[in-house]
């Protein structure tokens, strides 16, 4: 079997058991390694870390699968960890009667790197994101229409991750219903439906579950203000729970229509209105008018890479700026970060730091994360990536 030898002084985090192997942890490749091929992972001395499968063209060449020489990593083998997520979901709740729309597998955190499927009902949509679980599509598909007995399979892998690993990106329907136009499902009863052409990623922001419930929760008899509202999720959870007025706003047009029609489908829209127009001046007009009980402020990744931390961090800290004065004195700020570049440390400060600069004081009083649909390996923490705050905000 082909071998990848990493450097001295980088195999600790490999042993530790981290399941990326970084492209300057590694010395040589032995063997002759094809793209997409298994391979072993050794120390210097030549003892074995692990195996996965090889992705020559990407930062991260090999993402480990196993750690021992004597797993067959092939189709009974894909299907064994599909049915172990499958059987971790089930142990959740998921699916259940209220509840049709889940993550079913979550990469790194089903020992699947490479891989993440989103159940909508009977409709699976897959993203392959490394060259290994792309040659493997046909067994992958095959195990998932068994498993779950989905009927229809989307391909919806974006551009960035094809590309730097050397195949096309996501065609579509790849099995089943060719003609399907939209992803329909439901979330804590909530009946949604959405277009294919307004979804972004899998179709929707699953691991953001436990934040809409706890939204819900807290908006009873409050104002409410949704910002980057996209598909309105927030702004019908803040409806349900008994908020006396909500205002979503969207740059996204068509979103903001479809938002409004999951609304109606869920008779919630009386008391929420829908405003097309960038999130900041929004928060900028709310601040002016005495600010809303509950802000919610969940933008897109503002740090996409470690090279970009700081960058996200300053627009963290730019946007609690206007933020802060949109939310009453006393009352709920929500803020969310969808980047593992982001620790939850620096994140908080970059709050605190934007609240200063204009004379107001945060006290958070929760911290939430992904739903455990999206679970974390212990020894990969940049597995963490979303991260939301739920604050306090006073004048000082």
């Amino acid at each position: 079997m082909p071998s990848v030898v990493l450097k001295p002084g980088h195999v600790q985090p490999v042993w530790s058991g981290h399941p990326w192997v970084y492209a300057q942890a590694v010395d040589r490749v032995e063997g002759g390694a094809l793209a997409g091929e298994e391979v072993s992972v050794l120390d210097p001395r030549g003892n074995l870390l692990g195996r996965g499968f090889y992705s020559p063209r990407s930062a991260i060449p090999v993402r480990i699968l196993v750690r021992d020489a004597t797993t067959v990593i092939g189709a009974e083998f894909i299907r064994d960890r599909l049915k172990r997520a499958r059987d971790q979901r089930r142990e959740l709740g998921l699916p259940n009667e209220k509840t049709t729309g889940y993550r079913l597998v979550h990469s790194e955190g089903d020992r699947l790197p490479g891989l993440v499927v989103d159940i909508f009902d009977d409709v699976a949509v897959v993203q392959m994101t490394t060259i290994g679980m792309k040659r493997r599509e046909a067994l992958i598909i095959d195990s998932l229409c068994d498993l779950v007995k989905v009927k229809t399979v989307i391909d919806r892998t974006p551009e960035t991750y094809s590309k730097s690993e050397g195949f096309d990106a996501g065609s579509g329907v790849i099995r089943g219903d060719d003609k399907l136009d939209r992803l329909c499902f439901r979330e804590r009863d909530v009946l949604y439906e959405i277009p294919l052409t307004v979804a972004q990623k899998t179709g929707f922001y699953f691991d953001q579950r436990p934040l809409r419930a706890r939204v819900e929760q807290l908006s009873r008899g409050r104002r409410v203000l949704d910002t980057y509202s996209f598909v309105g999720s927030f702004a019908i959870a803040a409806s349900r729970g008994g908020a006396t007025q909500v205002m979503a706003v969207d740059e996204n047009a068509l979103a903001l229509e479809v938002a409004a029609r999951c609304a109606l489908l869920n008779n919630v829209s009386e008391r929420i209105a829908w405003e097309r127009g960038p999130a900041r001046d929004a928060l900028v007009r709310a601040g002016n008018k005495g600010g809303y009980d509950l802000v919610i402020v969940d933008p897109p990744n503002l740090a996409p890479s470690t090279k970009a931390t700081q960058k996200g961090l300053a627009a963290y800290q730019k946007l609690a700026t206007v933020a802060c004065p949109a939310t009453r004195p006393g009352g709920l700020l929500v803020i969310s970060a969808c980047s593992a570049a982001l620790g939850l440390g620096a994140l908080t400060r970059a709050i605190a730091l934007g609240a200063r600069d204009v004379g107001m004081v945060v006290t958070v009083l929760e911290r939430m994360f992904q739903g455990a649909d999206h679970p974390v390996p212990a020894a990969f923490q940049e597995g963490l990536y979303l991260k939301s705050l739920i604050c306090r905000v006073d004048t000082r």
